[in-house]
Protein backbone atom coordinates (compact mmCIF):
# COMPACT_ATOMS: atom_id res chain seq x y z
CA UNK A 1 0.00 0.00 0.00
CA UNK A 2 1.42 3.06 -0.89
CA UNK A 3 1.01 6.48 1.45
CA UNK A 4 -1.86 7.62 -0.77
CA UNK A 5 -3.90 5.02 1.02
CA UNK A 6 -6.82 3.50 -0.95
CA UNK A 7 -9.01 7.08 -1.62
CA UNK A 8 -5.82 8.48 -3.12
CA UNK A 9 -4.90 5.52 -4.88
CA UNK A 10 -8.30 5.20 -6.82
CA UNK A 11 -8.98 9.14 -7.41
CA UNK A 12 -5.96 8.88 -9.52
CA UNK A 13 -6.49 5.18 -11.18
CA UNK A 14 -10.07 6.56 -12.36
CA UNK A 15 -8.62 9.87 -13.00
CA UNK A 16 -6.04 8.19 -15.04
CA UNK A 17 -9.16 6.24 -17.04
CA UNK A 18 -10.77 10.02 -18.23
CA UNK A 19 -9.89 11.81 -21.14
CA UNK A 20 -10.40 16.04 -21.28
CA UNK A 21 -12.79 15.22 -24.29
CA UNK A 22 -14.73 12.67 -22.12
CA UNK A 23 -15.67 15.93 -19.82
CA UNK A 24 -15.51 18.23 -22.48
CA UNK A 25 -12.56 20.07 -22.22
CA UNK A 26 -10.00 20.94 -24.92
CA UNK A 27 -7.53 18.59 -25.49
CA UNK A 28 -4.51 21.05 -26.06
CA UNK A 29 -0.84 20.80 -25.25
CA UNK A 30 1.28 17.53 -24.95
CA UNK A 31 0.04 15.32 -22.11
CA UNK A 32 2.64 13.89 -20.13
CA UNK A 33 0.09 11.33 -18.49
CA UNK A 34 -2.74 9.60 -19.49
CA UNK A 35 -6.16 10.73 -18.00
CA UNK A 36 -6.86 14.45 -16.76
CA UNK A 37 -4.87 16.43 -14.89
CA UNK A 38 -4.95 16.97 -11.77
CA UNK A 39 -5.97 20.58 -11.74
CA UNK A 40 -8.85 19.10 -14.08
CA UNK A 41 -10.24 17.03 -11.75
CA UNK A 42 -10.19 19.76 -9.34
CA UNK A 43 -11.74 22.62 -11.15
CA UNK A 44 -14.72 19.60 -12.80
CA UNK A 45 -15.33 19.16 -9.02
CA UNK A 46 -15.61 22.73 -7.73
CA UNK A 47 -12.42 22.05 -5.22
CA UNK A 48 -8.84 23.66 -5.03
CA UNK A 49 -6.18 22.13 -7.21
CA UNK A 50 -4.34 22.41 -3.87
CA UNK A 51 -6.88 20.15 -1.92
CA UNK A 52 -7.47 17.79 -4.43
CA UNK A 53 -3.73 17.33 -4.72
CA UNK A 54 -3.99 16.38 -0.82
CA UNK A 55 -6.50 13.84 -1.29
CA UNK A 56 -4.63 12.25 -4.00
CA UNK A 57 -1.02 11.81 -1.88
CA UNK A 58 -3.00 10.50 1.58
CA UNK A 59 -2.68 13.51 3.33
CA UNK A 60 -6.56 14.39 3.47
CA UNK A 61 -7.85 10.90 3.95
CA UNK A 62 -11.67 11.76 4.62
CA UNK A 63 -13.72 14.77 2.67
CA UNK A 64 -17.29 15.64 3.44
CA UNK A 65 -19.86 13.46 1.50
CA UNK A 66 -20.23 16.52 -0.50
CA UNK A 67 -16.77 16.59 -1.80
CA UNK A 68 -16.93 13.26 -2.82
CA UNK A 69 -20.41 13.25 -4.38
CA UNK A 70 -18.34 16.11 -6.45
CA UNK A 71 -15.39 14.22 -7.48
CA UNK A 72 -17.68 11.25 -8.41
CA UNK A 73 -19.71 13.32 -10.74
CA UNK A 74 -15.93 14.84 -12.10
CA UNK A 75 -14.70 11.48 -12.58
CA UNK A 76 -17.86 10.30 -14.41
CA UNK A 77 -18.45 7.43 -11.73
CA UNK A 78 -21.67 5.52 -11.78
CA UNK A 79 -23.49 4.90 -8.08
CA UNK A 80 -21.64 1.84 -7.53
CA UNK A 81 -18.41 3.30 -7.74
CA UNK A 82 -19.64 6.52 -6.43
CA UNK A 83 -20.67 4.21 -3.46
CA UNK A 84 -16.67 2.72 -3.16
CA UNK A 85 -15.20 6.00 -3.39
CA UNK A 86 -17.61 6.85 -0.33
CA UNK A 87 -16.60 3.79 1.88
CA UNK A 88 -12.93 4.92 0.98
CA UNK A 89 -13.61 8.55 2.29
CA UNK A 90 -14.75 7.37 5.31
CA UNK A 91 -13.48 6.91 8.97
CA UNK A 92 -12.51 3.33 9.81
CA UNK A 93 -11.37 1.95 12.70
CA UNK A 94 -7.77 1.44 13.71
CA UNK A 95 -7.78 -2.13 14.77
CA UNK A 96 -9.45 -4.92 12.49
CA UNK A 97 -11.09 -8.16 14.53
CA UNK A 98 -9.33 -11.14 13.71
CA UNK A 99 -10.88 -12.33 10.32
CA UNK A 100 -12.55 -16.34 10.76
CA UNK A 101 -12.42 -19.13 8.61
CA UNK A 102 -15.71 -18.41 6.28
CA UNK A 103 -17.78 -21.78 7.00
CA UNK A 104 -20.82 -21.94 4.37
CA UNK A 105 -24.07 -22.31 6.44
CA UNK A 106 -25.32 -25.77 6.98
CA UNK A 107 -29.01 -24.73 5.63
CA UNK A 108 -27.08 -23.08 2.29
CA UNK A 109 -24.78 -26.09 1.91
CA UNK A 110 -27.94 -28.68 2.38
CA UNK A 111 -30.18 -27.04 -0.22
CA UNK A 112 -27.19 -26.35 -2.90
CA UNK A 113 -26.48 -29.77 -2.57
CA UNK A 114 -30.09 -30.82 -3.08
CA UNK A 115 -29.77 -29.17 -6.57
CA UNK A 116 -28.97 -32.08 -9.16
CA UNK A 117 -30.23 -30.19 -11.86
CA UNK A 118 -28.79 -26.92 -11.33
CA UNK A 119 -25.15 -26.14 -10.85
CA UNK A 120 -24.24 -23.86 -8.03
CA UNK A 121 -21.31 -23.11 -5.79
CA UNK A 122 -20.52 -20.51 -2.98
CA UNK A 123 -17.50 -18.54 -2.55
CA UNK A 124 -16.08 -16.29 0.26
CA UNK A 125 -14.65 -12.83 0.61
CA UNK A 126 -11.33 -13.84 -1.45
CA UNK A 127 -13.14 -16.00 -4.46
CA UNK A 128 -11.69 -19.09 -3.03
CA UNK A 129 -14.84 -21.45 -3.63
CA UNK A 130 -16.08 -22.92 -0.54
CA UNK A 131 -18.79 -25.68 -1.52
CA UNK A 132 -20.03 -26.58 -4.97
CA UNK A 133 -22.53 -29.36 -5.89
CA UNK A 134 -21.41 -31.92 -8.09
CA UNK A 135 -23.03 -30.26 -11.53
CA UNK A 136 -20.99 -27.14 -10.87
CA UNK A 137 -18.13 -29.07 -10.59
CA UNK A 138 -18.89 -30.90 -14.05
CA UNK A 139 -19.45 -27.91 -15.85
CA UNK A 140 -16.45 -26.29 -14.62
CA UNK A 141 -13.45 -27.83 -12.67
CA UNK A 142 -12.43 -24.47 -10.95
CA UNK A 143 -16.17 -24.77 -9.47
CA UNK A 144 -14.84 -27.05 -6.71
CA UNK A 145 -13.87 -26.67 -2.87
CA UNK A 146 -10.48 -25.18 -2.32
CA UNK A 147 -10.03 -23.38 -5.70
CA UNK A 148 -9.38 -19.61 -5.91
CA UNK A 149 -11.60 -18.31 -9.02
CA UNK A 150 -8.94 -15.36 -9.17
CA UNK A 151 -5.50 -17.72 -9.45
CA UNK A 152 -8.00 -19.97 -12.10
CA UNK A 153 -8.52 -17.35 -14.05
CA UNK A 154 -5.48 -15.37 -14.27
CA UNK A 155 -2.66 -18.25 -13.74
CA UNK A 156 -4.54 -21.91 -14.55
CA UNK A 157 -3.85 -22.31 -18.90
CA UNK A 158 -6.47 -24.34 -18.80
CA UNK A 159 -8.81 -22.02 -18.06
CA UNK A 160 -9.03 -20.24 -21.42
CA UNK A 161 -10.52 -22.75 -23.20
CA UNK A 162 -13.50 -23.22 -21.16
CA UNK A 163 -14.15 -19.38 -21.23
CA UNK A 164 -14.47 -17.64 -24.92
CA UNK A 165 -15.00 -14.66 -23.22
CA UNK A 166 -12.43 -14.73 -21.38
CA UNK A 167 -11.45 -11.04 -21.01
CA UNK A 168 -14.63 -10.05 -19.64
CA UNK A 169 -14.62 -12.94 -17.01
CA UNK A 170 -11.13 -12.00 -16.10
CA UNK A 171 -12.05 -8.30 -15.46
CA UNK A 172 -15.50 -8.69 -13.90
CA UNK A 173 -13.47 -11.59 -11.67
CA UNK A 174 -11.12 -8.50 -10.13
CA UNK A 175 -14.08 -5.68 -9.82
CA UNK A 176 -15.71 -8.01 -7.86
CA UNK A 177 -12.82 -8.42 -5.60
CA UNK A 178 -11.84 -4.60 -5.10
CA UNK A 179 -16.11 -5.11 -4.43
CA UNK A 180 -15.52 -7.87 -1.75
CA UNK A 181 -12.38 -5.83 -0.09
CA UNK A 182 -13.77 -2.45 0.18
CA UNK A 183 -11.63 -0.53 2.20
CA UNK A 184 -9.62 -3.02 3.31
CA UNK A 185 -7.34 -2.93 1.10
CA UNK A 186 -3.77 -3.67 3.31
CA UNK A 187 -5.61 -6.94 4.47
CA UNK A 188 -3.09 -9.85 4.72
CA UNK A 189 -4.68 -12.41 2.99
CA UNK A 190 -5.64 -10.23 0.14
CA UNK A 191 -2.09 -8.60 -0.15
CA UNK A 192 -1.13 -11.38 -0.59
CA UNK A 193 -3.26 -12.82 -2.99
CA UNK A 194 -2.60 -9.41 -5.06
CA UNK A 195 0.66 -10.02 -4.72
CA UNK A 196 1.06 -13.20 -6.45
CA UNK A 197 -1.45 -12.79 -9.15
CA UNK A 198 0.53 -9.23 -9.82
CA UNK A 199 4.14 -11.53 -10.39
CA UNK A 200 2.02 -13.85 -12.38
CA UNK A 201 -0.12 -12.08 -14.65
CA UNK A 202 0.61 -9.38 -16.59
CA UNK A 203 -3.50 -8.88 -17.58
CA UNK A 204 -4.57 -9.56 -14.00
CA UNK A 205 -1.97 -5.78 -12.86
CA UNK A 206 -3.52 -3.65 -15.56
CA UNK A 207 -7.20 -4.44 -14.63
CA UNK A 208 -6.31 -3.83 -10.53
CA UNK A 209 -4.63 -0.39 -11.40
CA UNK A 210 -8.10 0.16 -12.61
CA UNK A 211 -9.64 0.07 -9.35
CA UNK A 212 -12.65 -1.12 -10.48
CA UNK A 213 -15.76 -2.75 -9.10
CA UNK A 214 -18.97 -4.25 -9.32
CA UNK A 215 -21.50 -5.82 -7.08
CA UNK A 216 -21.45 -8.69 -5.10
CA UNK A 217 -25.11 -9.47 -6.03
CA UNK A 218 -26.86 -9.54 -9.78
CA UNK A 219 -26.81 -11.72 -12.60
CA UNK A 220 -25.46 -12.52 -16.20
CA UNK A 221 -24.62 -14.80 -18.63
CA UNK A 222 -21.58 -16.60 -19.81
CA UNK A 223 -20.36 -19.35 -22.33
CA UNK A 224 -18.60 -22.35 -21.30
CA UNK A 225 -17.28 -24.38 -24.28
CA UNK A 226 -16.96 -27.95 -22.17
CA UNK A 227 -14.59 -30.79 -23.91
CA UNK A 228 -17.53 -33.40 -23.49
CA UNK A 229 -20.76 -31.90 -24.14
CA UNK A 230 -19.57 -28.81 -26.59
CA UNK A 231 -20.67 -25.25 -25.88
CA UNK A 232 -23.20 -23.96 -23.22
CA UNK A 233 -24.75 -20.31 -22.55
CA UNK A 234 -26.05 -19.71 -19.77
CA UNK A 235 -27.39 -17.35 -17.11
CA UNK A 236 -26.39 -16.90 -13.80
CA UNK A 237 -27.63 -15.20 -10.77
CA UNK A 238 -25.47 -14.02 -7.78
CA UNK A 239 -26.72 -14.00 -4.12
CA UNK A 240 -25.00 -12.22 -0.98
CA UNK A 241 -25.75 -14.77 1.58
CA UNK A 242 -26.95 -12.94 4.60
CA UNK A 243 -24.67 -12.61 7.78
CA UNK A 244 -21.70 -13.21 5.70
CA UNK A 245 -19.04 -12.12 3.17
CA UNK A 246 -20.11 -14.94 1.17
CA UNK A 247 -21.92 -15.61 -2.11
CA UNK A 248 -23.95 -17.99 -3.59
CA UNK A 249 -23.92 -18.53 -7.82
CA UNK A 250 -26.25 -20.02 -9.70
CA UNK A 251 -26.23 -21.24 -13.45
CA UNK A 252 -29.34 -22.25 -15.35
CA UNK A 253 -30.20 -22.48 -18.63
CA UNK A 254 -33.17 -20.59 -21.03
CA UNK A 255 -36.03 -23.54 -20.54
CA UNK A 256 -36.17 -25.65 -23.72
CA UNK A 257 -33.08 -24.41 -24.96
CA UNK A 258 -30.21 -25.97 -26.97
CA UNK A 259 -27.83 -25.22 -23.70
CA UNK A 260 -30.72 -26.67 -21.23
CA UNK A 261 -30.66 -29.80 -23.19
CA UNK A 262 -26.83 -30.04 -23.05
CA UNK A 263 -26.81 -29.36 -19.56
CA UNK A 264 -29.27 -32.11 -18.77
CA UNK A 265 -26.68 -34.55 -20.50
CA UNK A 266 -23.81 -33.35 -18.54
CA UNK A 267 -25.91 -33.85 -15.11
CA UNK A 268 -25.58 -37.52 -15.33
CA UNK A 269 -22.07 -37.52 -15.15
CA UNK A 270 -21.70 -35.14 -11.67
CA UNK A 271 -22.74 -38.38 -9.81
CA UNK A 272 -24.35 -37.73 -5.90
CA UNK A 273 -24.16 -35.06 -3.76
Amino acid sequence: MSTAGPLGEYLRARRELIGPGDVGLPAHGRRRVPGLRREEAALLAGISADYYLRLEQGRDRHPSAQVLDALARALLLDAEATAHLHRLGAPVPTRRPARRPERVPAGVRQLVGSWTETPAFVHGRYLDVLFANPLATALAPIFSAGVNLLRAVFLDPSVPALYPALTAVAANAVAGLRAQAGTETDDPRLTELVDELTAGSERFRRLWARHDVSARAGGGSRVFRHPRVGELELRYEKFTISGTTQSLVVYHAEPGSPSARTLARLAPTAGPG
